[in-house]
């Protein structure tokens, strides 16, 4: 069987391959074409559909986190695969071809997966307080070995705002040792760096040039590697990353009108989702909504749409279209700007804010922050403050990185909306000859629910 690895290159877009030799090469080989993407185009919620060939309303990944009903909480970021709901690629192979082995490095819902091959981040949070680079794999000999040869998982270079090349230089590195040793039939590969300074400066600035050209130079041995073992080739992206310069404060709005709710404690104020008539999940230009009384739905609509920097308000028979009613969906979803994004902030006084704000806790913010890829740049000391941490840290000893700026202003560059334009939207490239998958989309587009096909094709599992 030919083996196949999958490349998702964040934030790879037509307009920025001329700037990435290595990749464009595998389009010279085979071809490439627009990905028609899902919305929401955010992470979970993509990488979900293209391993399932299924839309959010059967897999039930609606964003990168969502307001869990049952539990009367908000979690972003969750790890385990059972939330993906529905075959994944790898199982439908298995049943043509018995003994397909699949790994994934570092895509998203590998705990618990049935993937023979696993590496995904996974910290150590200390009894203390404290959290350490670190990760898990399957099998668990596997650990040892990666962090003996390419030292701990860079976890503080994967998000944050020292996050840069080197998560995507050890993921790559872990991935050739894997295709080597583990002779995988697929191999998924997560390459982050070039979503970076992609959200950080935006996508025409020459930081952005400079990450794709890093990106791909990066990339380069994995691609000659594949070459010498005979791999076919993939490399998408997720989304395209569009300009922005409006930071929507779309909790305030709610909070200001009387819906949303806190409580207090320690003189810091706490989103209350129990108590709140409405209160929104924010995952970059997309936010769900939840309303808990359906007769307050149309003025909560009504309140959004008034809202500058909102380009729409989807109700349930609007999500429908898009392939996004599900019930762990808000009641209503809203729709950013073109030029706009959504802030998770709910408190209206800076001091009030929780001490996680200045911080970078994916886990404890009811909503996504591309802050977090800053130090604040109102604070002189902010690095050396830093640094102070970091020693602490490595002493052993409990610390605080209130390194994250609360003016959301910084932030150039965001996604989650459909694109506009083909060429600021995601891509599919591939190294064989004839792999597209029937009747294109418009515009010669591909569409994400059809990468399972495409990879059973190309392997020779389905005509």
């Amino acid at each position: 069987m030919k083996p196949v690895v999958v490349l998702d290159v964040v934030g790879m877009t037509p307009r920025l391959l001329p700037y990435m030799p290595n990749l464009s090469r595998l389009a010279d080989r085979g071809g490439s074409a627009p990905l028609r993407t899902v919305l929401p185009a955010v992470t979970c919620s993509v990488q979900s559909t293209l391993l399932t060939g299924r839309l959010p309303v059967e897999h039930g990944i609606v964003g990168n986190g969502w307001y869990f009903r049952e539990l009367g909480e908000i979690h972003l970021w969750r790890q385990h695969n059972r939330l993906v709901r529905g075959p994944k690629v790898w199982e439908t192979a298995r049943d043509r071809y018995p003994g397909y082995r699949v790994a994934n490095v570092c895509w998203w819902y590998a705990m618990g997966a049935s993937t023979d091959v696993l590496v995904t981040p996974r910290p150590v949070y200390h009894a203390d307080g404290r959290k350490s680079p670190d990760c898990y794999t399957r099998p668990p000999a596997l650990h040892d070995r990666l962090s003996e040869e390419l030292g701990p998982f860079p976890l503080f270079q994967y998000w944050g705002p020292t996050a840069g090349p080197a998560s995507s230089r050890w993921i790559i590195a872990a991935a050739r040792r894997i295709l080597r040793t583990e002779r995988p039939d697929l191999s998924l590969v997560y390459v982050p760096h070039l979503d970076y300074d992609l959200q950080r400066y935006g996508p025409d600035s020459p930081q952005a040039v400079a990450a794709a050209r890093a990106v791909d130079a990066e990339l380069a041995p994995l691609l000659e590697q594949a070459d010498q073992e005979g791999a076919a080739v993939i490399a998408l992206s997720e989304y395209g990353i569009t300009p922005v310069d409006r930071p929507v404060d779309i909790n305030r709005a709610l909070r200001r009108d009387g819906r949303l709710e806190v409580y207090e404690q320690a003189g810091m104020e706490y989103l209350d989702p129990w108590a709140s008539r409405a209160f929104a999940v924010a995952d970059h230009q997309i936010a769900h909504v939840y309303v808990g009384d359906e007769a307050d739905v149309p003025k909560v609509r009504d309140l959004l749409t008034r809202l500058p920097g909102v380009a729409d308000v989807l109700g349930r028979e609007e999500q429908a279209a898009y392939g996004l009613d599900h019930p762990r969906s808000g009641e209503l979803v809203a729709v950013a700007a073109p030029d706009s994004w959504f802030t998770y902030y709910y408190w209206l006084d800076d001091a009030r804010a929780p001490d996680f704000a200045r911080s970078v806790d994916i886990h404890r913010k009811p909503g996504y922050d591309p802050a977090e890829l800053f130090f604040d740049p109102a604070d002189r000391l902010v690095k050396a403050k830093a640094a102070v941490g970091l020693a602490r840290k490595k002493l052993g000893l409990r610390y605080t990185m209130n390194a994250v700026p609360l003016d959301p202003s910084c932030v150039r560059g965001s996604h989650g909306r459909l694109p506009d334009s083909l060429s600021d939207g995601p891509v599919v490239l591939c190294s064989e000859p004839g792999w597209q998958p029937g009747p294109a989309s418009p515009g010669g587009a591909v569409r994400a629910v059809d990468l399972p096909d495409v990879l059973l094709r190309l392997q020779g599992l389905r005509g």
